[in-house]
């Protein structure tokens, strides 16, 4: 039934470590994978998992109120800047990968390469090609999955990849201000049936209430959760994204002018 169809891409990701591609609306194959139309699902490639599961938090920790000297980072794009938050005690290796990458210089001038409007926007990539990007540690690192601490909320900040396992220094924001009806659909039943198994795994284990609830509330894309490390979250600046977001792209989703991340600055937050 499609109200478990959530729960089960959820459980299949991470019971068997599969790295899914995005539902190809284009038949855009030099980014995407194909994948079944019973799972509706999208992933975001590089060239378009193991889970260390263990459900130690259901706080949201995307919505908590930022401390005083948190690190956060500014992207100043020639549409506005976008403030986002990091996770460090849940994804090190990505939020490391990312700060040391952007107090380099490595992503200023770079361009968001992909953009697809109430999905994603995507960079990163010194080639701007979706193809290109190299990690801090010289190789490619390890995805960092915590459910249900960390979900693909709108605003999430997350590594694109081309598969389990493959983070290079790509990533993407979140932007899907709603989900689908029948989504929401298939959260109200999780809410409602936390205590329902599958595959020997509670609903409550993988989404939780305040998960759901926060889905239908604010958004996102659910299908990317167990299968690209969240690593921030957007705290200011979500209507840049939505701006960008709704830049004209040709037949590759990449925007017809440049969408440029001029410059990333690391600081202290600040009330």
């Amino acid at each position: 039934m499609r109200k478990k169809s959530i729960l089960a891409l959820l459980l299949v990701t991470l019971a068997f470590n599969v790295a899914c591609g995005k539902k190809d609306t284009k038949e855009d194959t030099s980014t995407t994978t194909e994948t079944t139309s019973e799972n509706n699902s999208e992933s975001i490639s590089q060239n378009s998992t193991e889970s260390n599961n263990e459900n130690t938090s259901n706080e949201l920790l995307q919505f908590s109120e930022i401390k005083e000297g948190e690190e956060i980072a500014i992207i100043k794009t020639n549409y506005g800047d976008i403030k986002i938050r990091f996770f460090k005690d849940k994804a090190p290796k990505a939020v490391e990968n990312f700060l040391t990458h952007a107090k380099e210089g490595y992503y200023d001038g770079l361009i968001f390469h992909r953009v697809i409007k109430d999905f994603m926007i995507q960079g990163g990539d010194p080639t701007g090609t979706g193809m290109g990007g190299e990690s801090i540690y010289g190789e490619p690192f390890e995805d960092e999955i915590n459910i249900p601490d960390l979900r693909h909320f709108n605003g999430a900040v997350s590594m694109a990849n081309s598969g389990a396992n493959t983070n290079g220094s790509q990533f993407f924001i979140v932007q899907s201000n709603s989900i689908t009806d029948e989504d929401k659909e298939a959260l109200k039943h999780f809410i409602e049936n936390q205590e329902e198994e599958q595959n020997g795994i509670k609903v409550k284990d993988v989404y939780p209430v305040n998960v759901a609830e926060k889905y239908i509330e604010v958004g996102g894309t659910p299908w990317l959760d167990g299968k690209h490390t969240v690593f921030g979250q957007v705290y200011e600046g979500m209507d840049v994204v939505d701006e960008i977001a709704n830049v004209a792209v040709d037949e590759n989703d990449k925007p017809k002018e440049d969408v440029v991340i001029e410059s990333i600055t690391v600081e202290k937050y600040k009330k």
